[in-house]
C-alpha cells in the first residue's frame, strides 16, 4: 500500500473514529459531544455564562444559546438571573446534567488530550505541524471549529 492510501486510511480511521463516538454518547447520555462539553464547562464551577461557554468553546454566544436552550428542555441545565448584575444570566448545572456526565462514556477528546498531554513536547509540536497542514491541505483551515472531538456542523448538534 502506498503513502496516499495509508494517509486517507488514516483520516478514515479519524473520521469514523469521531462519528462512532458521537452515536455512543448519543445513545448513552442523550446528548450530542458538543452538548456534554457545554455540560462539563458548567460543571467546573457548577455555573458559567452564556459569554463563558463561548469563549472557551470558540463559537458564538447564539450557538451557546442554542446548545444551552435544549439543555435546558432536557432537565440538565437551568438559567437564572444574577443576584449582582441582573443583565447577566447564570446558567447551573442540575443533579439530571451531573448524573449524565457521570454515566457518560470517556469523551474523545479527553482520551487525546491524556495521550497527547503524554508525548514529548516535540512529538506534540510535530503532531500539531502535521494536523495543521493537512487541514490547510484540506482547505479546511480557516474553517469555524470548537476544540470538541466531532462531526458535521456544531450548530446542527445544537438541535439534535
Amino acid at each position: 500500500m502506498d503513502r496516499i492510501d495509508t494517509s486517507l486510511i488514516a483520516l478514515r480511521r479519524i473520521l469514523r473514529a469521531t462519528d462512532l463516538f458521537g452515536r455512543e454518547i448519543k445513545q448513552t447520555a442523550g446528548v450530542t459531544p458538543v452538548q456534554f462539553r457545554v455540560l462539563q464547562i458548567i460543571a467546573e464551577t457548577g455555573n458559567a455564562t452564556a459569554k463563558t461557554i463561548a469563549q472557551r468553546m470558540r463559537v458564538s454566544q447564539g450557538t451557546v444559546t442554542s446548545l444551552v436552550d435544549r439543555l435546558v428542555r432536557e432537565g440538565m441545565v437551568l438559567r437564572e438571573k444574577s443576584t449582582l448584575d441582573r443583565r447577566q444570566t447564570n446558567i447551573h448545572i442540575t443533579p439530571k446534567g451531573t448524573q449524565t456526565l457521570a454515566d457518560a462514556p470517556d469523551p474523545l477528546q479527553q482520551r487525546f488530550v491524556r495521550k497527547f498531554a503524554a508525548m514529548e513536547d516535540w512529538e506534540q509540536a510535530m503532531l500539531v505541524a502535521s494536523l495543521e497542514r493537512v487541514a490547510a491541505m484540506l482547505d479546511a483551515d480557516d474553517i469555524d471549529a470548537s476544540p470538541v472531538l466531532d462531526t458535521g456542523d456544531i450548530k446542527q448538534h445544537s438541535e439534535s
